[in-house]
């Protein structure tokens, strides 16, 4: 019991002097001061923090002890406290979303509280909730300014000497300096004083020195207490101290400390069996209450999953509208990339070209009739000053490329599965199949007719007119961006062949095909189309740093300029000259290329006529020619 000293203070009594006196402290010194209890284990320092807490709750005032051993459950013999921690055996489980409602409890509604944090496996998990915990007591002292004990076992984990001290730390030093005005004071304990920061120590206004017998704590006892106490106290006793309190005129004090009254939950078990007491329980209101907070925890975690959950659906969905949009562009590039290798000759056409074809044009015939009917009505409204039909929008709608399915997601790799052509400027499936259209006509290829896809016959199965007159375009079926570049091909093809034979005729030999000795051009260009030959150049191609166009453009101007150089040839297609020195070299290992002393390249005529002779030398050269075109 509490009492009351001639000067009116209350008054806990926690044991006697040496002299056999009564030792009493004073109780706001010990609710709102900073005390720091230390000794070796066994020495008595948790017996004493013990008492102390017993008498404060005799007295009525409410305590929060942070357990780091589970030691203090034994208080429940005799005292209402709610133990709240991570262990089944706590009265409540409660983590730092609990820490405000743990400080309202403690504050507001003098509930005693056991804070045991030796249960979380997760340390980091333990110093936030000690830290949470702390903050709100701070915060709520600052306007309730009332006197409350906050008790921190093991403190030199919290506030240690060396470096690495955390928040935790930091706010525990700072409830130190500055709580006592508010009202909060903060008890330090801890079996090795030389690990625990000395601001701490230096700074406390009572101090109990129990035994300790390692050297590095006797000389903190040495240079805080003296050389004699730090003598004398690897000698004490258990349960004995050196006592030094700011309240009393005696600087130091050998001192015993009482027994507990309650269980000693921290005592070492023995081999002597032992009774565990009832222990009291809370109110289950107060139970109820953290209960509470922690089914909203766990609600607003289910919240938060199911919230992951649909982002991570959403995520998918992207990634799957994404792969689509890929897959479009795919296709996109594949069409361009037919419709160039076409105009160039590399390879023949796709199957079911003219099926495809028809399709394509009687799909933009179909959009023509569309416009046509649409701008008529359009002139009609206009023409009696009505308003211009809604459905004018729809030419725009189903002329401008895009596709928009029920979902809302991006349809335009279904253009390949339902032959609904989308255009995109120049729609890219349909380029394929115009491309296709001019690659045709620029290998004059033939139907099994004999004519070609123009509508017309082909007059000479071996030879192509220099001069273009062989390739047909029909301007209604065919790409004008693929027929520019296959005109604009023929034209150079004419003009370099027109300057050949000018120079042979100004006295250069014929031989075998061959002017100034290198081969004729037409003759180097009617066989780099037949299909062992592009085999052997797309191979070429694939391993030099040239893209597909480069590539197909620096064979096509080395074809009709036989005798240039690397650098002439990169000037005239604007190609980097490591990609052609790259491709040159290619070609050469392929044997497709010939080399001379002054640098000058030109393809091996003869060479190539192996290629194909011996890939099928039964076969007709007109009848390999014409398969690979058409």
């Amino acid at each position: 019991m509490a009492d009351t000293a001639e000067d009116g203070d209350q008054r806990i009594p926690v044991g006697e002097t040496a002299d056999g006196d009564p030792l009493s402290f004073p109780i706001v010194e010990m609710l709102t001061g900073r005390g720091f209890v230390t000794g070796k284990s066994g020495s008595g320092k948790s017996n004493t923090t013990s008492v102390v807490v017993e008498e404060l709750l005799e007295a009525g005032y409410p305590v929060l002890i942070v357990d780091t051993d589970g030691e203090y459950y034994g208080l429940k013999e005799e005292y209402e406290l709610l133990h709240a921690g991570a262990d089944e055996e706590c009265d409540i489980q409660v983590g730092t979303e609990h820490a405000q409602k743990l400080a309202h409890l403690a504050l507001e509604e003098n509930v005693p509280i056991i804070l045991d944090v030796s249960g979380y496996l997760d340390e980091d998990e333990a110093d936030e909730l000690l830290r949470e915990t702390a903050r709100h007591l701070f915060a709520k002292e600052k306007k309730l300014k009332k006197p409350f004990l906050l008790v921190v076992e093991e403190c030199h984990e919290y506030i240690p000497e060396g470096g690495g001290m955390g928040e935790t730390g930091n706010l525990l030093i700072k409830v130190g300096k500055r709580g006592r005005k508010h009202g909060l004071g903060v008890v330090g304990i801890s079996q090795r004083p030389a690990d625990v920061k000395k601001d701490f120590i230096t700074q406390a206004n009572w101090l109990a020195w129990h035994r300790l017998t390692w050297e590095n704590d006797t000389n903190v006892v040495r240079r805080i207490v003296g050389s004699d106490y730090a003598d004398e106290v690897v000698e004490l006793d258990d349960g004995e101290a050196f006592i030094q309190t700011d309240w009393s005129d005696e600087a130091v004090r050998r001192v015993q400390f009482k027994r507990k009254r309650t269980f000693d939950a921290g005592a070492t078990p023995g081999l002597d069996d032992f009774e565990r007491p009832d222990l009291k329980s809370v109110s289950g209101s107060l139970t109820e209450d953290i209960e509470d907070i922690t089914s909203r925890k766990e609600q607003e975690r289910d919240r938060i999953a199911e919230l992951e959950s649909k982002i991570e659906n959403r995520e998918e969905r992207i990634a799957d509208l994404e792969s689509q949009l890929e897959t479009a562009r795919d296709v996109s590039a594949a069409a361009r990339k037919m419709a160039n290798a076409l105009a160039h000759g590399d390879g023949a056409p796709p199957e079911a070209y003219e099926s495809t074809l028809q399709t394509k044009n009687e799909e933009i015939d179909h959009l023509e009739s569309r416009i046509e009917e649409l701008e008529a009505r359009v002139d009609g409204e206009l023409g009696t000053g009505g308003p211009a039909d809604d459905d004018a929008s729809g030419a725009d709608t189903e002329g401008d490329g895009s596709v928009e399915t029920d979902d809302g997601t991006l349809g335009v790799g279904d253009a390949e599965a339902d032959g609904n052509a989308e255009a995109d400027g120049a729609a890219e499936a349909d380029s394929a199949a115009e491309a296709d259209s001019a690659a045709e006509a620029d290998g004059n290829a033939e139907s099994d007719d004999g004519t070609g896809p123009g509508g017309d016959a082909e007059t000479d199965d071996d030879t192509e007119a220099d001069d273009g007159d062989a390739f047909v375009f029909d301007t209604d079926d065919t790409s004008d961006v693929v027929v520019d570049a296959v005109q604009e091909r023929l034209r150079r093809r004419g003009e370099r062949a027109a300057l050949q034979s000018g120079a042979a005729e100004g006295g250069a030999s014929e031989s075998n095909g061959e002017r100034d000795g290198y081969p004729e051009p037409e003759t180097v260009v009617d066989l780099l189309q037949a299909a062992p030959v592009v085999s052997r150049v797309n191979a070429a191609r694939r391993d030099s740093k040239c893209n597909d166009d480069d590539a197909w453009t620096l064979v096509s101007d080395l074809a009709t300029t036989p005798g240039s150089d690397a650098h002439s040839l990169a000037d005239t297609a604007d190609v980097d000259i490591e990609a052609v020195h790259t491709l040159l070299r290619e070609l050469r290992t392929r044997d497709l290329v010939v080399r001379d002393g002054d640098r000058q390249y030109w393809f091996d005529a003869q060479e190539l006529r192996t290629v194909v002779e011996r890939d099928d030398p039964s076969k007709p050269r007109t009848e390999l020619r014409d398969q690979w075109r058409t």
